[in-house]
C-alpha cells in the first residue's frame, strides 16, 4: 500500500529539538512510524546522534570550562 501523502518530512524546527532533546524524537519516531516513515527515521536519527554530542558537550563543559 503506497502513501500518498506529502507531509512525510520532518520540519527543520522539530530535527533541531530532536537532536537537542532526544527523548522528543523518540515520541516523534513512536508516533508517526506507521502513517509517515520517512518523518519518523528522520526524527530517530536525529534522537540518537543528540545522545553522543550531548555527552561529549557534557564532558567538554565539566573538565575544561567549568574547572
Amino acid at each position: 500500500m503506497e502513501n500518498n501523502n506529502n507531509n512525510d518530512s520532518l520540519p527543520r524546527f522539530w530535527f533541531a529539538l530532536s537532536n537537542m532533546i532526544p527523548p522528543i524524537g523518540f515520541f516523534l519516531y513512536f508516533r508517526h512510524k506507521s502513517q509517515f516513515p520517512k518523518k519518523a527515521r528522520r526524527a530517530l536519527i536525529a534522537a540518537l546522534t543528540g545522545i553522543p554530542i550531548a555527552l561529549a558537550a557534557g564532558y567538554i563543559m565539566n573538565n575544561y570550562i567549568l574547572k
